[in-house]
């Protein structure tokens, strides 16, 4: 098995493990599509004679189709990569804007996992709060957030922290 890298990785510094939030974040992206699909039925419904309503509604599906793709893209490219050494994140925020958060282990002073709601445990996420002498890192909608939280456990006191 190869061993993972990531751009700005340090010397020595070994990745543990890379997780993402939810894919339910990306649900902005699928609740876009059903607007633009019954945007596009409007006219089919009120003007059936007129044929050229069909290019209508498949404009509204593609529009609605690029915009969960986006949505899935800032998903995908949004990720915790978590080393030896620090906790990364990685956000995009748009088609070339990201930002970039490094957080020390050794700064860590403890890990607490919460489960919002019902939904949220029944979809098996929930929210990590990573606290720090110099604030706090909340990470929400975490998949499988106890086994996360977990993992982030053990190598808080591999670093002897």
């Amino acid at each position: 098995m190869s061993e993972l890298a990531f751009d700005g990785q340090r010397e020595g510094e070994k990745v543990k493990f890379i997780f993402r939030r939810h894919i339910t974040t990306a649900g902005k992206g699928l609740r876009f599509l059903i607007i633009m699909i019954i945007i596009g039925i409007i006219p089919m419904i009120l003007w059936p004679s007129i044929k050229e309503m069909f290019w209508v509604f498949l404009g509204c599906v593609i529009v609605g189709l690029i915009g969960l793709f986006y949505a899935y893209m800032l998903w995908y490219f949004s990720v915790y990569i978590v080393t030896n050494e620090r906790i990364r994140q990685i956000i995009q925020k748009g088609l070339f804007k990201k930002t970039v958060v490094d957080l020390g282990i050794d700064k860590i002073q403890s890990v607490s996992v919460s489960i919002p709601n019902v939904i949220a445990g029944v979809l098996g996420y929930g929210t990590i709060l990573i606290q720090t002498g110099v604030g706090d890192l909340i990470i929400s909608q975490v998949p499988k957030p106890n086994e996360i939280h977990n993992k982030l456990q053990n190598i808080a006191k591999e670093a002897g922290v």
